[in-house]
């Protein structure tokens, strides 16, 4: 048995890495479209959407370190 049980970090990567570019893209899409759609967004909308753009970033890059790299190395 492996040392973190048997973690598949091939798709543990791809999935985390997904993730943080649909959230990325949501926060970025709804930020240049909500305005122009649904007139100024609140004060709390924009700091989600902003928020989530930068959320996304650090998941794809701490899932491609961290289940694509440093684990891997560990085993």
């Amino acid at each position: 048995m492996a040392r973190y049980g048997d973690l598949d970090y091939a798709r543990l990567t791809k999935a985390g890495f997904a993730l943080g570019v649909c959230l990325f893209a949501f926060g970025a899409v709804g930020s240049a479209l909500g305005p122009a759609v649904v007139g100024p967004l609140p004060g709390w909308e924009r700091t989600l959407l902003v928020e989530g753009e930068v959320a996304g970033i650090l998941i794809a890059f701490v899932s491609v370190f961290g289940f694509g790299i440093v684990l891997p190395l560990t085993e």
